[in-house]
């Protein structure tokens, strides 16, 4: 008699999970006809707030949004540029998850990635905005016993025991991490043969766009009574990695900027770079600077400042989509 209800039960849930579904792709096709668009992607609430705020986010007054997945996807005008924006959630796998989904389901022109990121490097300063030319993924790693060998195709290596205090003292049983390069799959390539890849190569069309952002205002102050000791600067064409670890670590820091260049780290935007090109679409990340990624005295910064970066990288996002060309089918 159990087993009966259950089975019910279960028809019934799957019975209403099709019906919402045959709804969302019934709401989907009506808005592709009013298509295409840009896609933006962001991470978490607080970059999520300051988009809301700037008021530039004009909902669909027929279609403001549709849920799919466990998320809601907009449909708006942004500075006369129809968007589908949509918060992906934290981490890699969130990320190209709702990247995959934009790409598969919406008619749109490209993808606008943009968030919050820790500072890796000294040249660079809490409130900066960074538009990447390259992002790596650097979690991808081979974790090795002490006397392991490294494969010859790692891109780079870390001995734990080089960190040990005092240097040389002992033996670490951590061994040694190597960094590995992506199996990249893609439209421009031969179907089911991957690519060896570390740097995702933002494209250059839209970093050319993004270029003219150069010396634009951003914020300097949180409040009347938080403010930071010098203007913040946006920066076109650096470095920037991405893994699933919130960086608060100054040795760390350190060795990402020394082996990989790198002078921002964040935790979505190489999985929605790299899913983006894969499929064939112009990409473009923006982060906004929140902390030192470790390489403050105390604890982290990202609640003071979080707020603020978060501001600039909006900025940066509206300067460049006035800049973008008529959207065209």
């Amino acid at each position: 008699m159990f087993g009966t209800a259950l089975t019910f039960s279960l028809l019934a849930f799957a019975s209403a999970i099709s019906r919402n579904r045959i709804r969302s792709l019934n709401q989907i096709k009506k808005v592709n006809r009013k298509g295409p668009y840009i896609g933006i992607i962001t991470v978490f609430a607080t970059e999520e707030d300051a988009f809301f705020a700037s008021g530039s986010f004009k909902p669909d007054p027929k279609f403001p949004f549709i849920d799919l997945s466990g998320r809601r996807f907009r449909f708006g005008v942004v500075r006369g540029r129809k968007v589908v924006y949509v918060r992906c959630g934290e981490g890699m796998t969130n990320a190209v998850a709702a990247t995959q989904q934009m790409v598969d389901l919406f008619d749109i022109k490209g993808i606008i990635h943009f968030g919050i990121a820790g500072n890796t490097n000294n040249s660079m300063s809490i409130g900066d905005v960074t538009i990447p030319n390259q992002i790596a993924h650097t979690g991808l790693w081979e974790w090795l016993n002490i006397n392991g060998t490294l494969d010859s195709a790692d891109v780079a290596q870390l001995e734990i025991g080089d960190y040990n205090v005092p240097k040389g003292n002992g033996t670490n049983l951590l061994g040694h991490i190597g960094y590995m390069e992506e199996e990249y799959y893609s439209v421009a390539g031969e179907p089911n043969v991957a690519e060896s890849l570390l740097w995702a190569n933002i494209s250059l069309q839209w970093l050319q766009l993004a270029s003219n952002l150069a010396g634009m205002k951003l914020e300097q102050c949180v409040n009347s009574s938080l403010c930071l000791t010098e203007k913040p600067k946006l920066v076109v064409g650096l470095r920037a990695s991405t893994s699933n670890i919130f960086l608060d670590n100054a040795a760390y820091r350190d060795f990402l900027f020394q082996k990989f260049g790198v002078s921002s780290a964040d935790m979505e935007s190489a999985g929605v770079a790299m899913t983006s090109l894969s499929n064939g679409y112009p990409v473009i990340v923006i982060r906004g600077l929140s902390d030192l990624a470790g390489n403050q005295e105390g604890d982290n910064v990202v609640s003071k400042f979080g707020g603020l970066a978060a501001v600039n990288s909006v900025k940066a996002v509206l300067g460049f989509i006035r800049n973008l060309p008529p959207i065209t089918r």
